[in-house]
């Protein structure tokens, strides 16, 4: 009987963190995260980070696992996680559980990457100056001129994603779609998707909540503590750019919080539009 690696995906504060908890408990499993921020060590609580008896709960792994200053990826966490998820079946574990949001690293994961040629670092500073600068729709632009294929297909709401995209236009000449042609990895194990879903009012209802309780416990601090590497992509991204406006005195600290609850809905809604071409997910509705 092969091995199988079962993945909890849903949008952000749909309730992945309790319930792969539970479903490790079960099968007697670390919980493998797949999330591109948790990962950062400097970051806790914009990134909703599980608690300190979440943690204690099961052994996690890719929680706090890097520095924020360290270049990370998609292709890197295919290259850093497949190792770890044989190295755990090679132990005796029959059944692993792969819980988080980012819909990349997951396929990345799941069907692996192509050998997309390696960033270029002060390419990728001056895009990220400019997406600061001009916003993404002026990158959008540039990646539709460059790539339509690529701007019909990523998420172009994302800046990183454009950011990128349009990074491997500008320093290979090449459109990024022409680099995505390998058919999918083959694994040496069986992968269950399971996706949760809650109806959009009570979603919307959690998400609001959570930014709430991540300023109450402390997230002001946290981004002001991380004022040296606002200029790093894991830094543009959503909780922590509106509170570096707030701290540069462009808004009030009440509309920084709205900011984050409407962009956080936005996000989700395109974590849901993300998998839903996925039809191999089987999706559950959760709520209370």
């Amino acid at each position: 009987m092969r091995h199988k690696l079962l993945i909890i995906l849903g949008p952000t504060a749909v309730g992945k963190t309790d319930y792969s908890i539970r479903e490790a408990l079960k099968y007697g499993s670390p919980v493998i995260s797949c999330d591109s921020r948790q990962i950062y060590r400097e970051m806790t609580i914009g990134t909703a980070v599980p608690t300190p008896d979440q943690l204690g709960a099961v052994r996690h792994y890719f929680i706090h696992s890097h520095s924020v200053s360290t270049l990370y990826s998609a292709g890197r966490y295919e290259t850093e996680a497949l190792p770890l998820v044989e190295s755990l079946f090679s132990q005796g574990h029959d059944t692993l559980v792969m819980a988080g949001g980012s819909g990349f690293y997951i396929d990345a994961f799941c069907r692996g990457l192509d050998d997309f040629p390696q960033a270029d670092m002060e390419l990728r500073e001056s895009l990220n100056v400019r997406l600061r600068e001009e916003g993404v729709e002026s990158l959008r632009f540039e990646l539709k001129r460059l790539d339509p294929k690529s701007y019909a297909t990523i998420d172009i709401a994302n800046g990183q994603r454009v950011l990128r995209a349009l990074e491997v236009c500008l320093s290979t000449g090449r459109p990024f779609s022409s680099f995505k042609t390998s058919p999918d990895r083959k694994r040496s194990f069986d992968i269950e998707k399971i996706g949760l879903v809650r109806p959009r009012e009570e979603l919307y209802a959690r998400i609001d909540r959570r930014v709430l309780e991540m300023i109450d416990a402390g997230l002001v601090d946290e981004v002001r503590s991380l004022e040296q590497y606002r200029h790093l992509p894991a830094l543009q991204t959503v909780g922590y750019k509106e509170i570096f406006q707030y701290l540069d005195g462009e808004i009030s600290l009440d509309r920084a919080i709205g900011l984050i609850q409407r962009n956080t809905r936005h996000y989700a809604k395109r974590q849901l539009s993300y998998w839903g071409r996925d039809k191999d997910i089987r999706w559950m509705e959760v709520t209370g």
